[in-house]
């Protein structure tokens, strides 16, 4: 695409030369490859591949999504229009964001600043190679044109997916790096005024309601081979017992309570989260990583804390006979007459203490795989499989070391064990599992457990698609 040059002036409402109509045709018939008139996603695909963009598949599924306004799922050198006048208008924000004096163009020392605030400390000679990749004047200088040259067919237009985008196929890895910030979702002003956060957080509920309830047969088989009921027995000979206690039904004994809780748990996250950023935030400086990274682990704490009476009855419930209980308010009841209110947080401890090896091995070997991926296939498109099966790997890696800890909770929350043991604390009940089954009592469940990952992965993907879709969130 050719740009096109001219005086800068300093900071406007509005973008300081706007893209021609002829300008756009000709972009729109570089793509159009069978001269219909009309954009496919194939041929969109196929004209981003060539452009390098990252991704292809997943952005065309934007570019599609956010400029087919008839949902005729093409579109027409019209719909194509707008949409590159819309877009032009978010590109023009962001560069003036970047551009910290107003002086039309974006340097070394602006870039390296926005990726300070991101969490990124790169160095000089980087920031000029990120700098080449987009400068056709040659002079390290970023100018409106230029920017708008680059990134006009972008879908996503916040500052992190732009830097991700610039330095993708570079000899630099800015965007892998964004990636392994392990910091909560955090919405926009834009998308909690207009209610994208709240659509986004039914969306992901939703996915993991539809993900767990498919899954849950597993789930209950694992929690009955944690407190030793399917000791010494198989998978197929416990799943036929449970069949036979309680019928089809009973298979999905206790989901109830455990798909309820999604929501809650989400929206605890959500708001314990921007309170906490608020306290921890200095005025007038931009949000620090650390400053995220601390709100969102306490957040998740609080949000975790805060429902995990439910998951006590979610164990109990998927542990009980046939007629034990008439549902999730009856189980609590009686737990409370019985064992009292701290029984809600029996193996709330180990529960807590499991989430820093997990997430941690998780991340590890999540962005340990993709690099290596990456590093082999520079210029393929990985779509959504590489993400899943990372994600699956890395899960499971993350199981296999917090499993027992796990298991401890389970039989905490559960009051099962050793004769005369049903109390004993984190460590010491560690020590006698091991000491009476040996190691593979550890793993106790382990099995079922991960029959349901790929399963849970896989529909949990195609779920929140769909309710993407139901909700018209396009990002």
């Amino acid at each position: 695409m050719a740009a096109e040059k001219g005086n800068v002036a300093k900071s406007t409402s509005g973008p300081t030369s706007v893209i021609t109509e002829q300008k756009l045709r000709e972009i729109f018939d570089n793509l159009d490859k069978d001269k219909d008139g009309k954009l496919g996603s194939a041929e969109l695909s196929e004209g981003f591949r060539q452009l390098g963009v990252p991704n292809a598949v997943h952005s065309t599924k934007d570019f599609l999504g956010k400029g087919d306004t008839n949902k005729d799922d093409l579109m027409d050198f019209a719909e194509f229009t707008r949409y590159c006048l819309a877009n032009e208008q978010k590109l023009w924000s962001v560069f003036q964001q970047l551009d910290k004096n107003h002086d039309g163009e974006i340097d070394a020392e602006e870039v390296k600043l926005s990726l300070k605030m991101l969490g990124l400390d790169v160095s000089d000679g980087d920031v000029v190679k990120l700098l080449m990749k987009m400068d056709k004047d040659g002079n390290v200088r970023i100018s409106w044109e230029e920017w708008r040259e680059f990134l006009l067919l972008q879908p996503d237009t916040n500052i992190k997916s732009i830097f991700k985008y610039w330095s993708h196929g570079s000899v630099i890895n800015i965007g892998e790096a964004l990636d392994s910030i392990i910091i909560p979702n955090e919405f926009t002003a834009e998308e909690k005024t207009t209610g994208l956060w709240w659509r986004q957080l039914v969306a992901g509920g939703g996915a993991g309601a539809v993900s767990r309830t498919v899954t849950a047969p597993l789930d209950r088989l694992k929690i009955f081979f944690q407190v030793g009921g399917g000791q010494g027995r198989s998978l197929v000979s416990c799943f036929r017992d449970m069949l036979k206690e309680g019928g089809v039904k009973s298979l999905w004994r206790g989901n109830g309570v455990n798909v309820v809780k999604i929501v809650p748990e989400s929206a605890l996250r959500f708001f314990a989260f921007e309170q906490l950023k608020k306290m921890l935030h200095k005025d007038g400086q931009p949000t620090q990583v650390y400053e995220r990274l601390a709100a969102g682990s306490a957040a998740g704490v609080i949000s975790q804390t805060t429902v995990y009476p439910m998951e006590v009855l979610k164990t109990r419930l998927a542990l009980g006979k046939t007629g034990q209980y008439s549902g999730m308010f009856d189980c609590a009841r009686q737990i409370a007459r019985t064992e009292g209110l701290r029984a809600f947080y029996r193996g709330l401890t180990p529960s807590l203490i499991g989430i820093i090896p997990y997430a941690g091995i998780d991340l590890t070997v999540y962005e340990t795989l993709k690099n290596l991926w990456l590093k082999e296939h520079k210029s393929k498109d990985p779509g959504v499989l590489l993400p899943l099966m990372c994600g699956t790997v890395s899960s499971t890696c993350g199981q296999l070391v917090s499993y027992p800890l796990s298991l401890v909770r389970t039989r905490l929350q559960a009051k099962v064990g050793p004769p005369g043991q049903e109390n004993l604390g984190i460590f010491k009940m560690l020590w006698s599992i091991y000491r009476n089954e040996g190691v593979p009592g550890l793993y106790r469940g382990i099995v079922p457990n991960f029959l349901k990952v790929i399963p849970a992965v896989g529909i949990g993907y195609v779920a929140y698609e769909q309710f993407k879709m139901m909700l018209h969130i396009r990002t």
